[in-house]
């Protein structure tokens, strides 16, 4: 005796549409092919692209039952004559689905030639609707070439890809091309509880909303998987039955392990850990989570709302967290967990990499970019050198100094213990003063600051050299005079112009080592004496002949002093000492 069962039909299939109305998230495509059903603009090639699951095939066999509708060709079929319920079950002899993928040679293509010599036989039109299309050979695309372009009057192709950049430009330069976009996750939860409701199911909707996340906008991918969670949920799909049979970690689990790892409570981060191992959730899909959960922040952080775009519901997201960490942590978070889903596969155990990953987000706090670090100590450095920002240390036992041996080490010390017996150990000193002197007291009494003066210049010379700036040293010696300006900031005249362009060029580190030197922030302000040119009969007959040999011009240095105009001649009484006078006298010409 036979037992008779009833037929049980997928949730995809229940649910394919069977009229463009019934056609969700391709609104362009639906009323493109309705207007051109209604004005009769038929082209004889179609090519329909797009990702997997989103109605290219739904799509193609609604257009086949618009034009061979028995009723007339219309954007809305009856779907009750015998030509549409035929096309709707896919046993239309004149509707033709072949598979692109098992029919891939030149041979396929031409039976499929052979075939279109023969008018349909009780429909409108004879339509040939190839699935995965880009599947198909090269030989076999260039014996369709023709056919498509100059068909019978009866023949109409339609194509469907998922890989529109492998169909060659020819085939694609003959069809109307409609490109399928991805369904929003609105859509597919809409979808979802409408399928759900038709079962008689209950299903919260956080349910329906990891279901329609997961499905990425492929409304095939959301049934399908809908019908494995109705499965085991019984009669009410929840969250917690979808973490508990399908293993996976979840955005909360996650949330909760990140919260223990960052607030230092690192024993109980292990331990949830360690229930998720226990319930059977991978060490990849944890990965994976832990991404997604990253990613969501940093979208969040950057000003993101809409909860399609961020994959989770905006009250599961954690402010107390996204608060705490920068936008460079988050993104870091996400480079890491990015980077290990990758190193799991030649892992030795995933589990091990898993817990040390978590272990080192414990740190993720205090991690700042490069870019960041390298724009602080740039507005330190000019800080510095302008004056605003002076630093400061902690005087200890005693002061070390730079690049000096041990010996001299212990002298120093000694100097200063005997040169400032009164000083303690907390006392703290500008970090640049030589630390054999005492740091004079300026706040207190103006009278007390010493004046820079051309005394100090050796001592500068000797700061410079020790900065690595020997070159700059060198041409201090070329200082004129020092004068103080009113707003307390020094003009150095020099008398040489090589000497004025190489200190111009070091100007912050002399004014770094002037302020060594001096115990204060110094500003400087750099100027070149004044050169007058003379008459030649001032210069002596032995300076005159060394002109007409080694040709160019006497210089003499001009200084004003009390408003009058002075003249230092500088002669020789031998060829040597002629010699280096115009030595000198030719440096102070360069530029």
């Amino acid at each position: 005796m036979s037992t008779a069962r009833s037929t049980y039909e997928v949730t995809a299939t229940r649910k394919r549409p069977q009229d463009f109305d019934r056609l969700v998230g391709q609104d362009f495509v639906v009323s493109t092919l309705e207007n051109a059903i209604k004005e009769n603009r038929i082209a004889h090639a179609y090519l329909f692209s797009g990702p997997r699951g989103v109605g290219k095939t739904s799509s193609a066999r609604l257009l086949a039952k618009s034009l061979n509708c028995e009723k007339g060709m219309s954007a809305h079929p009856c779907g009750e004559c015998e030509s549409c319920r035929a096309i709707a079950k896919g046993a239309s002899v004149d509707v033709i689905e072949i598979d692109g993928a098992s029919n891939t040679s030149v041979n396929d293509i031409r039976a499929i030639k052979e075939e279109i010599m023969f008018p349909p036989q009780s429909s409108r039109y004879k339509i040939y609707i190839i699935d995965e299309v880009h599947m198909l050979s090269t030989s076999a695309f260039n014996a369709l070439l023709k056919t498509i372009e100059e068909p019978p009057e009866y023949i109409i192709f339609i194509f469907a890809t998922t890989e529109l950049q492998k169909v060659p430009a020819t085939i694609r330069s003959r069809c109307q091309q409609f490109r399928f976009q991805l369904i929003s996750q609105e859509l597919i939860m809409k979808c979802l509880a409408s399928a759900a409701e038709d079962i008689s199911i209950k299903a919260d909707e956080d349910a329906l909303f990891w279901i329609a996340k997961e499905a990425t906008g492929s409304m095939r991918d959301a049934y399908t998987l809908f019908d494995q969670v109705a499965a085991f949920s019984g009669d009410h799909i929840t969250l917690q039955k979808i973490r508990e049979k399908l293993a996976i970690a979840g955005f909360s689990a996650i949330s909760g392990i990140i919260s223990a790892v960052l607030s230092g409570d690192m024993k109980k981060a292990h331990e949830d850990l360690a229930e998720l191992f226990a319930d059977g959730v991978s060490a990849e899909q944890i990965t994976k989570d832990a991404a997604d959960y990253f990613r969501t922040l940093l979208l969040y952080k950057e000003g993101i709302r809409r909860t399609d775009i961020l994959g989770s519901a905006l009250q599961d997201i954690p402010e107390s967290i996204v608060s705490l960490l920068t936008r460079e942590q988050l993104e870091a978070g996400l480079k890491a967990f990015l980077s290990l889903y990758r190193d799991l596969r030649y892992s030795l155990s995933p589990r091990f990499e898993i817990e040390l990953l978590f272990s080192r987000l414990a740190s993720l706090r205090n991690l700042t970019s490069p870019e960041i670090l390298v724009r602080k100590i740039e507005d330190l450095k000019n800080g510095v050198a302008e004056g605003s920002v002076v630093i400061r240390r902690t005087v200890n036992k005693a002061i070390e100094l730079p690049n000096i041996s041990e010996e001299k080490k212990k002298e120093a010390d000694l100097t200063e213990k005997e040169s400032a017996p009164e000083m303690k150990a907390t006392e703290e000193m500008p970090e640049e003063i030589p630390p054999q002197e005492e740091e004079p007291s300026y706040e207190d009494s103006s009278e007390d600051i010493r004046l820079f003066s051309l005394d100090d210049i050796p001592q500068v010379a000797e700061m410079l050299s020790k900065m690595g700036k020997a070159v700059a040293a060198r041409y201090l010696d070329a200082v004129e005079r020092i004068s103080e300006n009113e707003d307390g900031s020094y003009f150095i005249t020099l008398s040489k112009a090589l000497a004025y362009n190489s200190l111009k060029l070091a100007e912050k580190e002399v004014s770094k080592a002037i302020a060594a030197v001096m115990g204060y922030p110094v500003n400087i302000k750099l100027r070149l004496e004044e050169e007058k040119e003379i008459s030649d009969d001032d210069f002596s007959d032995d300076m005159r002949r060394l002109k007409g040999f080694l040709g160019g011009k006497l210089m003499k240095t001009a200084e004003e002093k009390e408003n009058k105009e002075t003249t230092e001649i500088k002669g020789a009484n031998d060829y040597e000492s002629i010699r280096d006078v115009e030595a000198d006298e030719l440096d102070s010409e360069q530029p």
